[in-house]
């Protein structure tokens, strides 16, 4: 997995997808483009982005994210987040559709819209594929066509009009995901310390020196997943009996061995990508965790 694929790097790899007149860096107003899947790559590489997307997809393949895979053999609508890597495998010529890519700044510019991160759609946890009936495909595909359109349009506020649209398309899929999608737990307890736990283990393998560990505190979780860090301490020591430190810690160092034994990266490249500020920090931190020096441990391979 490379490191996360920013809006400019996705133009590069996609020059033909380059816009003329969308701004691609602007803290006013944010990033958004919409494009059809006509003639799309076979396969996508297998990232995080930085930014979200939401795909209309028809077409047969199979989508990979996190550490699970999805057959599509029927329309689906993918909602993808910065935080989850995933990619695209075709298993058919024929493929169309649209999807929406749009970075963070575009969704904080609205109130109404901001709050959509949170949804069941985009949420850490929840299976970010919903498959629409006949007549669910052609609202969507209707939806799709007039952000299209409104994209070449020179309406001043057609930005606003997009968020509208954007807004409407994600609760038009949020009012209508199955049930069935959706995890239970025992207590909130259990669903906010298995919540952390998987996204805890979605910032690993970090397998390029410039991929630097995004959450590195408990704090850092706590916002990603929206509870009180309180909460969130008080519901991991509960359920698992270790304290949410010790679960990064572990992980972390986990991750570190495995740098280590299987990379050729010096040591100040693994414990940049780790979040560690200095290397004389990662050394500190490995061998309270470990009772050994991280070059103790390369020199044993």
């Amino acid at each position: 997995m490379k490191q996360a694929e920013t809006v400019i790097d996705f133009y590069n790899r996609l020059p033909s997808h380059a816009p003329i007149d969308v701004p691609l860096d602007n803290a006013v107003i944010g990033h958004i483009n919409v494009f059809t899947r006509d003639n799309c790559a076979v396969v996508s590489p297998y990232s995080r982005r930085d930014f979200y997307k939401v795909s209309l997809i028809i077409g047969k393949g199979k989508i990979y994210y996190a550490d699970k895979w999805i057959q599509i053999d029927r329309p689906a609508l993918l909602f993808s987040n910065p935080i989850v890597p995933y990619s695209w495998e075709a298993d058919s010529d024929q493929q169309s559709g649209w999807y929406c890519l749009f970075t963070e700044d575009f969704i904080q510019h609205s109130e109404r819209v901001n709050n959509l991160r949170d949804s069941s759609l985009f949420k850490v946890g929840c299976n970010p594929v919903f498959f629409p009936d006949e007549i669910q495909l052609r609202e969507f595909s209707a939806i799709f066509q007039k952000m299209r359109a409104e994209m070449y349009s020179t309406y001043p506020h057609k930005y606003d009009v997009l968020r509208s649209y954007l807004h409407l398309l994600i609760h038009e899929a949020m009012k209508n995901n199955p049930a069935t999608n959706f995890h239970t737990y025992a207590n909130a307890s259990s669903r906010v310390s298995a919540l952390f736990l998987e996204l805890l283990e979605r910032q690993f393998p970090i397998d390029s020196p410039t991929l630097i560990l995004k959450l590195k505190k408990p704090a850092d979780y706590a916002d990603a997943l929206s509870v009180h860090i309180n909460h969130l301490n008080r519901s991991v020591k509960e359920v698992t009996g270790k304290t949410t430190t010790a679960h990064i810690a572990a992980r972390i160092v986990k991750e570190a061995k495995a740098l280590l034994q299987h990379t050729d990266w010096n040591i100040g490249d693994v414990a940049y990508s780790l979040g560690f500020e200095y290397p004389s920090y990662f050394t500190l931190f490995f061998k309270k965790h470990t009772g050994s020096a991280p070059t103790k441990l390369r020199e044993t391979v």
